[in-house]
């Protein structure tokens, strides 16, 4: 054997449950099949990132009418949290049960919120998180306060706060894995979408990994991109076999790819014995793919600037929850803040006018729920990945957007404007191996343990059964961890 757990990706998921089976001694190997990312001049040059896609990966993916474009995936040590907004946020306590939206309703989960809280607790401080549960009246039980004090909102901010509240709102603070003074000596940007290359922001690899390769027993094999996962005549997953060839043998194995590469590593892995791909019985891998509906809201008053470097501290869900006024719509946070590079690459705007107008912006990111849907999927069209998102609830977003502007207008913003982001920014892609009790219409359990494969296990974002209407990024975290605790107690504990 060459491990005693091999875990595919080194994300948010592989990264923290590596963490959660550090301490128990056990060999555990990580594979990644990107490189670190290491420090260069384009770390905080905004045309860099946004205008030239120096970070962008070259991957192509087919849509739903075989058109190819570029999913804005990131591979790399880290996975998609080296380029984040860090938000952590806990799913709502109603987010585990059935939700009515006016685009359906959802299955709900099957755990709930309190057989999670001590999970989300630990991760909040497995990555350090800054942030209050006394400010939001939507923020659900928690057991403890969180291990730092919120972000401080800059004087501008500060300010907004104030107009938000005149407003009728009750803003509140987004609890965030952000180290703000090392962060701000790298250069003076926001994190939102900037690539981490030093330890001011609490991703996957600066956070759990870092945490798991302090011990002699975890190792990290980068540049391994994984061809296939095998199966021996049992069921059970023999090893893994690397694109170049070689294989590597484990008694346990798990996949945490992300939602989209997961399914595909799944469906890639099919046999004589499994014809339609590893842990899909059910027919589900690939399957329910979701993608939160968001669109950017930007507020401007002509003669009021906003001299926020970061911005990114509040967050508002007044409309979270379904009301007698209105049904459940979403989250609001900030952005991180605009400047005229990025307005100017994201919108076509003569660079001029992108300056004028991202020095007076307030940036919003209003997020809403995209629902599960079984035609809304992930296959593979000739080995090339086919993503055919069949977007969900938008009339509900339309809503919490134009709710959004009308509170804006009223807190003293003449000028409000929105554009929605499309398939190519990849909003918290999740869902394509749902996790439930049943394995007729699941992929894995409530300890994300295959219900095909008793030794391959799921912790990416693909096990979410629904999206909700917040970053996914701490409940991934949080599953990882219960997953690893459960892995610990029956795989590894003789």
């Amino acid at each position: 054997m060459d491990a005693d757990v091999i875990i595919i990706g080194s994300g948010m998921g592989g990264a923290t449950l590596a963490a959660a089976l550090a301490p128990t001694g056990r060999r555990i190997m990580i594979l990644e099949r990107g490189e670190h990312l290491r420090p260069s001049a384009m770390d905080r040059d905004p045309d860099a990132i946004f205008r030239d896609g120096a970070f962008r990966p070259d991957d192509v993916w087919l849509d739903g009418d075989d058109k190819p474009f570029s999913p804005g995936n990131y591979y790399n040590v880290g996975g998609n949290s080296k380029f984040y907004g860090a938000a952590l946020i806990r799913y709502r306590r109603t987010d585990f049960g059935p939700v009515v939206h006016p685009g359906g309703t959802t299955p709900g989960w099957p755990i709930d919120y309190l057989e999670l809280e001590a999970d989300y607790r630990a991760a909040e401080a497995l990555y350090q998180v800054r942030g209050s549960a006394l400010e939001d009246p939507t923020e659900p039980y928690h057991s403890g306060p969180y291990p730092h004090p919120p972000v401080p909102n800059e004087p501008d901010m500060a300010q907004l706060r104030t107009r938000l509240t005149g407003a009728g709102l009750r803003p509140s603070s987004i609890p965030l894995g952000v180290d703000l003074s090392l962060w701000l000596s790298g250069g003076q940007t926001t994190w939102d979408a900037y690539p981490n290359t030093g330890r001011g922001k609490m991703d996957a690899e600066s956070g759990a990994l870092a945490v798991a390769l302090r011990h002699k027993n975890v190792t990290l094999r980068t540049g391994c991109p994984v061809e296939t996962i095998e199966v021996d005549d049992t069921g059970r997953v023999a090893g893994v076999r690397l694109t170049e060839g070689e294989t590597l043998t484990a008694p346990v194995v798990a996949l945490a790819a992300g939602a989209v590469q997961t399914a595909a590593l799944l469906l890639r892995s099919a046999n004589e014995t499994y014809p339609v791909g590893l842990a899909n019985t059910s027919d589900q891998v690939g399957r329910n793919f979701m993608n939160h509906n968001c669109s950017a809201v930007l507020a401007l008053h002509p003669l009021r600037k906003n001299r926020s470097v970061y911005q990114k501290t509040m967050m508002i869900n007044d409309f979270y929850l379904a009301t007698d006024e209105h049904p459940a719509l979403g989250n609001v946070q900030m952005l991180g803040k605009i400047t005229g590079p990025i307005l100017a690459a994201n919108s076509g705007l003569p660079r001029w006018l992108a300056d004028f107008v991202a020095a007076r912006s307030f940036d919003f990111y209003a997020m809403s729920e995209d629902l599960p849907n079984p035609e809304s999927r992930v296959t593979l069209h000739g080995g090339q990945i086919k993503l055919d998102w069949q977007r969900s609830n938008w009339a509900a977003h339309e809503q919490l957007v134009a709710t959004l502007k009308s509170k804006l207008r009223q807190a003293g913003f003449p000028v409000v404007i929105s554009k929605s982001f499309d398939r190519r920014t990849p909003s918290h892609q999740c869902g394509t191996a749902r996790m439930g009790h049943n394995p007729a219409e699941s992929v894995v359990d409530s300890h994300c343990r295959s219900h095909d494969h008793p030794n391959l296990f799921i912790v990416d974002a693909s096990v979410l059964p629904t999206s909700a209407a917040v970053n996914p990024a701490l409940t991934i975290a949080a599953l990882a961890l219960r997953a690893g605790r459960h892995i610990a107690e029956t795989e590894l504990a003789a």
